[in-house]
Formats: structure tokens, C-alpha cells, sequence
């Protein structure tokens, strides 16, 4: 009988002991293609999907010392923009 050719790479490796009913040890391949689940429900890696309202990329020219300021905030800098160009329109919080 012909053995099968195996597809792709491993995913498991040769038993950790010599006890038959061990489990294989587990390849670098098997967390690279594992689905992660919480539940029922599948969790796929990367950014979420968006939302009803997606945000929209723009060109935006601002002063030196403005957009220097708002830098300075750290992470989040363009959010905050965003958020002061909400308060200042009277704009509602994005749901």
C-alpha cells in the first residue's frame, strides 16, 4: 500500500516520549493556520470590520505649530482632531 503524501507543511511533530498515547509536539505551522475561538464564535485575526459609518481618509494642510501641537499628544493625535472638529461642528458622538 502506497503511504499518502502529506499536503502543505506539518503541523505536528514527532511524539515528545516514546508512549504511543502521548501527543505529538506542535509545530510553529499549527499556530500560524489555528482558528481562535472564544465560544462558539470564531475570532479572526487583524482589524475589525467597520462599522455603519466608516471613516473616510482625507488630505488634510494644517499649520506647523497646530499639527506639532497635536502630535505631541501621542497615539490617538488624529482622533482627538477628529473629536475637537465634532465639538466645535456641535456634532453628535459617532455611535
Amino acid at each position: 500500500m502506497r503511504r499518502k503524501k502529506p499536503i502543505g507543511k506539518p503541523i505536528f511533530g514527532s511524539p515528545v516520549t516514546d508512549d504511543p498515547d502521548d501527543a505529538p509536539e506542535l509545530l510553529e505551522e499549527f499556530f500560524r493556520t489555528a482558528e481562535w475561538r472564544d465560544g462558539d464564535k470564531v475570532i479572526r485575526p487583524g482589524r475589525p470590520p467597520l462599522g455603519d459609518q466608516p471613516k473616510k481618509s482625507v488630505t488634510l494642510r494644517l499649520d506647523a505649530d497646530v499639527l506639532e501641537s497635536y502630535r505631541a499628544l501621542g497615539a490617538g493625535w488624529q482622533s482627538q482632531i477628529n473629536a475637537d472638529l465634532r465639538k466645535v461642528r456641535k456634532l453628535k458622538a459617532a455611535s
